[in-house]
């Protein structure tokens, strides 16, 4: 893993090769490869983390994902809305960079650096949104999803395949048919720092709690925690 901005900088053609695009500004690459925790413990080396690439990442990708699928199927909303989560989700994301094989090239801070749990799947999620938000601001859209396409189209038409299920639907409607009521979510505990909470969710009927789920998201541990009940009922 890399440690310092020299190390990245004298490594920024490998990574350029590996995501195949050569950046016309290499600052924003710099930026997309700098955590917050990194910013913070050397500023004199760097004044800005990637966390604005993140927030602009995330839009693009999503942006990208939702053309291709507009373009390319024909289904209603809803299966389009449970393809593109799947696909831009943060578990999907740090799928993508453990695919490049680039996490080691993202800067992290000492105590980072030392996070391999739940909070490193945030980090490397948030660094490939950071990825694709830079490639944006350097070449525009079209090269943006030029990169995600030529790298990830696989995935995609794998996924587009065999579509994910959907464990809160599938919890509703075994709810409904056995006992006549909707399931609940309950938060049960909440933990970690702002860039990298994690949720544990309670999926309950009829008061009793039937499954638990966690997640970098609220909406991510609902789906773990009513997988967990629909396999207990299966």
């Amino acid at each position: 893993m890399l440690k310092s901005i020299s190390d990245l900088v004298e490594r920024l053609d490998a990574l350029e090769a590996v995501l195949d695009y050569k950046f016309e500004d290499r600052n924003l690459l710099l930026e997309a490869c700098s955590h917050c925790s990194f910013s913070n413990e050397n500023r004199s080396d760097l004044e800005n983390n990637n966390e604005r690439l993140e927030f602009l990442g995330d839009a693009v990708l999503g942006m990208i994902v939702s053309h291709f699928l507009h373009q390319n199927m024909t289904d209603r909303e809803g299966r389009l809305s449970s393809l593109k989560s799947s696909l831009v989700d943060a578990k999907a994301c740090r799928e993508y960079v453990l695919h490049l094989g680039i996490d080691d090239y993202l800067l992290l801070g000492k105590g980072e650096r030392q996070n391999e749990g739940r909070g490193r799947e945030t980090l490397l999620a948030d660094f490939f949104e950071a990825i694709i938000g830079a490639i944006f601001l350097d070449g525009g859209f079209v090269s943006a999803e030029k990169f995600f396409l030529q790298h990830f189209i696989d995935t995609v038409l794998d996924r587009i395949k065999e579509p994910p299920r959907n464990w809160k639907a599938e919890l509703q409607d075994l709810t409904q048919k056995h006992y006549r009521c909707q399931p609940s979510y309950e938060l049960i505990k909440e933990t970690g720092p702002d860039h990298s909470k994690l949720f544990v969710i309670g999926a309950y009927i009829q008061e009793k709690l039937v499954g638990t789920g966690t997640g970098n998201s609220k909406k991510q541990a609902e789906q773990e925690a009513a997988k967990c009940a629909v396999i207990l009922y299966e």
